[in-house]
């Protein structure tokens, strides 16, 4: 039998690992989409600016256009001359203010000449064509300069950019009613082991049903790439090859299960008989230490450990960044956030745990503690968890009070 080289890797040297790789991908193709359709999807064009913005000085609360100066000694009554409402037109706003008077404008209303500043309404008080000013305003407080956010032609969004709902705003800001996109990345999804059955099937006593191509389609959908659900394959090398070949089809394979050392995991195995290059093949985490990443005929693979949790688990920390890659965008920062614990956690040192946990609380009162779980077949246990808490490889006691780190679901 064949057997991939043994490449144990520490967690930030196995991430690290796929980050580099994942930097070297080539982007995709592209397709022309509708901006209603284009959320979510990778940016494949620059967007600039085709004017400033703002194109006028924009009054940024609801009040009066006055000069600073004016307000200097209080109470301050200057001479109401008029009012600009917001998107008046330009003969309405072509209003020139001078010293001693006032303009009645609305929140993203031109500020007329002469005005330097916006004095807020509820700092004043009108009677009989004048108002009276009972707050001090300083130069350019409470309107935005024309073209302080962006000048004419500068870039506002790189290619690679997200479209999230902010991204797509600035699209719409410059008119791009159509934008050019990256194509989702295809991710085939093999699951493999003889005790695994379709969730159709109504398993026997020594069966389960497959419920690793379903979580691992979920988080592919999440992470912007199309899941391609490939049959369960069983432990017998010939078709084993035949279904990992088929899946070398699309831009990514994932492999559930068989990639421990058992006498029937085989996934290894097919891959070194098909001039697989590995770079690890398993991390010093729990769960999914089994973990597996490699190349074969141009394509990168990950054999994921069988066991649900290890599976999603390692999905996150190890395949997203790739996928991310393969959809155009520059593979993100695996990033945490830090909260008090809530119970004492003890476990053995020497490996970094990702341990499903509940996040609870609200404001600055947030804390966290571990489910109650039964291993990494747990998978009741992880889905009442929303995060997972990690666990310092050299930390054998965090004591309830003190600050951990999470990675949210």
């Amino acid at each position: 039998m064949s057997f991939a080289p043994s490449i144990i890797l520490p967690f930030a040297e196995a991430r690290h690992m796929v980050e580099r790789h994942a930097s070297a991908v080539a982007s995709g193709a592209t397709e022309l989409l509708d901006l209603l359709d284009a959320g979510g999807r990778v940016l494949a064009e620059d967007i600039v600016a085709d004017r400033d913005f703002p194109p006028f000085p924009r009054a940024t609360r609801d009040g009066y256009a006055v000069r600073a100066e004016d307000t200097a000694t209080l109470p301050a009554s200057l001479r109401l001359v008029g009012e600009i409402r917001a998107g008046a037109s330009q003969a309405d706003s072509a209003i020139e203010l001078h010293s001693g008077e006032a303009v009645r404008i609305m929140t993203g209303a031109p500020v007329p000449t002469g005005s330097d500043a916006v004095v807020m309404v509820e700092y004043t008080s009108e009677r009989d064509g004048k108002i009276e000013v009972h707050r001090s305003v300083a130069s350019g407080e409470n309107f935005v300069p024309a073209g302080s956010e962006a000048r004419r032609d500068n870039l506002l969004l790189d290619r690679g950019t997200l479209l999230t709902e902010s991204a797509v705003a600035v699209a719409a800001s410059v008119g791009k009613g159509r934008l050019h996109v990256r194509t989702r990345p295809s991710v085939a999804v093999l699951s493999t082991g003889d005790e695994i059955v379709d969730v159709r099937v109504e398993p026997r006593t020594n069966q389960i049903r497959n419920s690793n191509s379903y979580s691992l389609a979920t988080q592919i959908k999440a992470a912007g790439a199309v899941p391609v659900l490939l049959p369960v394959a069983p432990d017998e090398p010939v078709r084993l090859r035949q279904l990992i070949e088929e899946g070398l089809r699309s831009d990514l394979l994932l492999l559930a299960g068989g990639v421990s050392m058992g006498k029937y995991d085989l996934v290894e195995q097919v891959l070194v008989d098909l001039a697989a290059e590995f770079y690890f093949t398993g991390a010093l985490i729990q769960p999914g230490k089994p973990i597996v990443f490699g190349r074969v005929r141009g394509k990168y693979f990950f054999g994921l450990p069988g066991n649900p949790v290890s599976t999603m688990v390692t999905f996150t920390l190890f395949a997203r960044p790739l996928i991310d890659a393969l959809g155009g965008r520059k593979p993100q920062p695996l990033t945490f956030t830090h909260v008090r614990l809530k119970s004492d956690i003890r476990v053995k040192t020497g490996l970094t745990r990702f341990l499903p946990s509940m996040l609870t609380g609200e404001f600055e009162h947030a804390e966290v503690e571990l489910v109650n779980w039964q291993g990494s077949g747990d998978i009741a246990a992880t889905a009442r968890a929303n995060c997972y808490v990690v666990v310092p490889p050299d930390r054998e006691r965090i004591a309830a009070g003190e600050w951990i780190a999470i990675i949210r679901k």
